[in-house]
């Protein structure tokens, strides 16, 4: 049980849940266990394990597959602590979808040779040989394909309903609207769309122009609908990009088995967001020879703590391997070969250049929510909106972004070097690099800021 967990953490969190006071209306059969567990929520988590498909079904807002939940009723399960029992309706629907999905072909059993004694002793006349178990894994992975190919399909099915009925429906101001949506998706194996839809849900009545961004939301997840659907299609590096966005989850391993990218690696800066109960931390570096950026991702639920080895400021000679995409930002940090130590003056650029740079990425992922620059650049008042400003232009920062004052009063209204976030609803600025120090000033999960992870 403990070998299908994503990661190790996804273990510790587990093993807390894993007794008999935290879960009830708990069962097991022959072919799946379920159960309620008491969450952080009003309702309790809905979770059901096909143990024989070794499949997972949990109405918690977790990312990961198989999530703490599923684990911990595994291991009750394994303990013998779940009753034998019949399955609630939640279940039954989930699971005669996933028995009717598995049928296997009916395949004519392969003659007996002929023995000259005649049939064994004690064994039928007419018994045929039992085939075994279909263990298959390009099988399995075609039926996951086929789910997800069907999962798409309805997602875009009902993007042309919602468009037929137009953005003023009074349903799309319903979350249970998005969220019925986005269960079916996690159903369907496309976790990153299911995640994509919930966020969306919160663009609805968010400020006056919403129906602008959620028609461009509505855009995105059309295009991904259909991008997964002909993924066999596309260039490889495309390709992986747009698994990686419906929710197809590349193994660690697989990563780590590519070649590094050996670099000294400056931390220009951080940002935390809280989505779904997860807190997001993105830690954001740029190679000192290759001038590449890179993106280290990591989670924790909520109120504990994230990766903290990076720190703002420093640089780290150490082996970054990519995770497969067209832009390929995300890494995974391999051996490093010295310890932190204070980092130079970094480069900056126009902010005109910094809008090529950024067109360039969201031309390859136009699905891209965040894409890091860092500008020499000093703050202004436009209007009634806060820039970055430079001889080549302006770019507004985003209305709710954290750190303004701060970033005021380091730069005391002069051009200085500033690495943010570019975002659609305006620049995230999230650090400030000075002559003598650098000032982290990015967002942290308990912000006011909510932005797409």
């Amino acid at each position: 049980m403990l070998a299908l967990a994503p990661r190790p953490s996804s273990v510790t969190a587990a093993q807390p849940l894993a007794v008999p006071g935290k879960w009830h209306g708990t069962g097991c059969n022959a072919r799946a266990v379920w159960g309620r567990c008491s969450g952080g929520g009003a309702e309790p988590y809905e979770c059901v394990v096909d143990h024989v498909g070794v499949e997972f079904r949990c109405s918690c807002p977790s990312r990961a597959l198989p999530c703490k939940h599923a684990l911990a009723l595994l291991l009750l399960w394994a303990r013998g602590q779940v009753p034998a029992g019949e399955p609630p309706r939640t279940a039954i629907g989930w699971l005669s979808t996933r028995a009717s999905a598995e049928v296997p072909p009916v395949v004519p059993p392969a003659p007996a040779p002929p023995s000259p004694t005649g049939p064994a002793a004690g064994a039928p006349a007419d018994a045929a040989p039992v085939a075994p178990p279909d263990h298959d894994p390009t099988k399995l992975r075609d039926d996951r394909v086929a789910r997800m190919s069907a999962g798409l399909a309805e997602l875009d099915r009902w993007l042309d309903d919602r468009l037929r009925t137009g953005l003023a429906d009074p349903a799309l101001a319903r979350y249970r609207t998005w969220d019925h949506l986005a269960a079916r998706l996690t159903d369907a194996q496309v976790g990153g769309l299911a995640n994509r839809v919930r966020r969306v849900a919160g663009v609805v009545g968010a400020h006056p122009n919403w129906h602008e961004q959620l028609l461009g939301e509505l855009g995105v997840l059309h295009l991904l609908a259909v991008g997964g659907r002909h993924l066999g299609t596309l260039p490889p590096a495309l390709a992986d990009s747009v698994a990686a966005a419906i929710g197809w989850q590349v193994r660690q391993a697989a990563v780590l088995g590519g070649v590094p990218l050996t670099d000294h690696w400056v931390v220009m800066g951080r940002s935390d967001v809280r989505e779904d109960r997860i807190e997001v931390r993105r830690v954001w570096l740029r190679g000192v020879e290759t001038g590449e950026w890179a993106m280290v991702l990591s989670f924790a639920a909520f109120r504990q703590s994230l990766d903290t080895s990076f720190t703002v400021g420093t640089q780290v000679h150490a082996d970054m391997f990519r995770y497969p995409g067209a832009v390929g930002l995300r890494v995974l940090a391999g051996q490093r070969h010295s310890p932190p130590e204070p980092a130079g003056p970094v480069e900056a650029v126009s902010l005109a250049r910094a809008c090529e740079l950024a067109g360039d990425a969201i031309a390859l992922e136009p699905w891209l929510d965040r894409v890091p620059i860092c500008v020499l650049a000093a703050p202004a008042r436009l209007g009634a909106r806060w820039v970055l400003a430079d001889a080549t232009g302006s770019l507004p920062l985003a209305e709710s972004a954290p750190g303004v004052g701060t970033l005021l009063a380091c730069s005391e209204g002069r051009a200085v070097p500033i690495t943010a976030e570019w975002t659609p609803l305006g620049l995230i600025p999230l650090t400030v690099h000075l002559v003598d120090r650098v000032v982290d000033i990015g967002p942290v999960a308990d912000s006011s800021f909510v932005g797409a992870a």
